[in-house]
């Protein structure tokens, strides 16, 4: 997924700030909830994107559901919502998670596969490659895609292993149209 240029200046300057407060790991726990809480409402996802709702009501309503939150998740979500940027919140939240994984070294990992795999499977994977980092920590985040019709995708970071029987098939697709 593609991460908006707004996503990670407001990230990063949350970063920023969160640091110099020396509360990094307060706000990366209420970011991870704030990620939670829209990807798991359409209905607040629809709300913050209509553009119908003023502002007043789109803050007062964040700042009722967000109202456990610190003051500085508090006052970041209205900041958001009085740019006109709420759309971008759940990116925003997910960036700032992403930039604090990466000051602790954690890596992202991505398998596709066209069907669930084992852990048996999945362990024999990520060891086949350099690209994971065994030395490191990392996110695994599995996703099931049965139009690879086979095989698997790892993705870590910005690099790619496209095992899959799709790919290889239209290769041949290729070769054959070649010849």
């Amino acid at each position: 997924m593609l991460t908006s240029k707004v996503a990670k200046r407001y990230a990063q300057g949350l970063l920023n700030f969160t640091q110099e407060l020396g509360t990094t790991d307060t706000i990366f726990s209420e970011m991870g909830d704030v990620v939670k809480t829209i990807a798991g409402s359409r209905d607040f996802q629809n709300f913050f994107s209509s553009p119908i709702i003023d502002a007043k009501k789109k803050t007062a309503a964040a700042i009722e559901i967000f109202k456990g939150f610190s003051p500085v998740t508090r006052n970041l979500i209205k900041l958001v919502i009085m740019h006109g940027r709420e759309s971008q919140l759940q990116n925003i939240a997910q960036e700032f998670i992403n930039k604090v994984e990466d000051l602790h070294g954690v890596q992202r990992v991505t398998l596709t596969s066209a069907t669930p795999l084992s852990e048996e499977n999945i362990s024999s994977i990520l060891k086949s490659t350099s690209l994971v980092n065994h030395d490191k920590n990392f996110d695994l985040k599995s996703i099931i895609n049965p139009e690879i019709l086979g095989g698997y995708i790892l993705r870590v970071g910005d690099q790619q292993v496209d095992a899959s029987v799709r790919t290889e098939l239209n290769k041949l697709k290729k070769e054959f149209q070649l010849n």
